[in-house]
This record gives C-alpha cells, structure tokens and sequence, in this order.
C-alpha cells in the first residue's frame, strides 16, 4: 500500500499579512514543501513568520512535467501546501488544474494516483467575501464571474452582468477599470456599484455609487492612486 502524501490548500493574505489562520501557519510550519505562484510573494509571507521550507513554483504557465513532479512527491509521502500569490487558492488561478490533475474521478488524462490524495481545503481571506462583508446589500445570494475577458467576450460578459438577477461580483485590473464601465453602462445605465481597491492594504478604499458617480470619484485620482488589484460588486 502506497502511503501517499496530503495536499493542503492554504488560503494565505489578500494584502495585510496578519489576515491568516493559526491553522494555516501550523500546516506551513508542518508540511514538506510548498507550492507558490511566485516564490518571492511568498517568502515574504514565510519570513514575516519565521517559517522555512522549501517552495516550488506552479503558476498558470507551468508544463505538464510540474505536475508530475507534484504528483511523485506526494506519491512518495510528502505532504504538500499549495498557496496562491493572495486570497484563497483555485478562485481565478490554476489550483482547481492541479487538483484535477491529482485526482482520479477528475483528470481526464488518467494521471491521477491510483489511489485518492486527500485534499484539505485550509480557509482564510478572500478578496470576494472581503468587500461582501462590507457591501451593505443582500448578498445571501449573489454571482461571481471572475476578471472579465480581455478581447473577445468583454460585451457579453456586461450583457450577462447586467441581465443576473442577483449582485454580480468580479475581479477587474485598474487599466481596464474604466473602458469596462463604458460596457457596464451601455447594458446597465442604472447599475449602482461597490468597488473595493487594495483591500485589507495600506491604501485600501470602498468606494459606493452609481456609474457616474464611480467615474466623476476615479477622475479625481492621481495616477498613484489608480494603482492595485479591484474588486467589483454590480447589483
């Protein structure tokens, strides 16, 4: 009998580094190696705690090969944490790839371990349920759509936002930010919107309104402060 390794997916910090779980420090501190987006993001988050293991990267431009090399070290009873650069891991990044590829009754390439890895969700911060938290609205149900397509796909992508019949929730980058609301009010003229920019960071902002209101607030910044990682609630 194979005495396989675990794959703990840790949820780590969306900006402030205090925002992460005792558990999830127990399980850095206890685990063979981790998986990162980018080693530098996270050795960060590792010093600021003391922790020292080994990192290997698996990011969305890994190869086949990265995965089979994940998969033999848990094969041979490694105990493996995948964490994200920020947030919750499999949420707009490639862990739900890996953990498809890890598991038999998912991959479609039968590269699974005959036997199944135990994967243990490890929860945390999540820029969506953040800036929900905050939102002041009926979020007990809502929509989340992930960074809208870059080319084709962006107008059906608003068509559908402004067509859901609960709040709509995405992640947005600051020089799309605007073009994007160009979109959202051509389907969507009376939309009322809650942006959160660097949430849980030294600059964080909520920013409430409608479209116009949201634009007439944006035109008011400076360039410095058009900077950062967005999250949009549309209702």
């Amino acid at each position: 009998m194979i005495n396989l390794g675990k794959l703990y997916i840790v949820a780590t910090p969306i900006g402030n580094l205090e925002d992460i779980t005792l558990r999830a420090l127990r399980i850095l501190k206890e685990v063979d190696l981790i998986l990162c987006e980018d080693t530098r993001v996270t050795k960060k988050l590792l010093d600021r705690y003391e922790i020292q293991k080994p990192l290997l990267s698996y990011h969305h431009h890994s190869k086949l090969s990265r995965v089979e090399k994940i998969l033999e070290h848990l094969e041979n009873g490694k105990n493996l944490a995948l964490v994200s650069d920020a947030g919750t891991p499999g949420i707009s990044d490639p862990g739900n790839e890996l953990i498809a590829n890890l598991t038999p009754t998912l991959s479609s390439s039968g590269r699974g371990s005959e036997e199944e890895i135990e994967i243990i969700p490890i929860p945390g911060a999540s820029a969506i349920t953040t800036l929900a938290s905050v939102a002041g609205i009926n979020m007990s149900r809502f929509v989340f759509l992930g960074f809208p397509p870059h080319k084709k796909g962006r107008e059906t992508f608003f068509r559908n936002t402004s067509a859901a019949k609960y709040p709509v929730v995405y992640f947005e980058s600051p020089h799309r930010f605007l073009k994007n609301l160009e979109l959202l009010e051509k389907f969507s003229p009376d939309a009322k919107l809650v942006v959160g920019r660097e949430l849980t960071k030294m600059f964080e902002e909520i920013i409430r309104g409608g479209i116009q209101e949201i634009r007439d607030t944006w035109a008011k910044k400076s360039e410095k402060e058009k900077k950062g990682e967005f999250v949009v609630i549309v209702y």
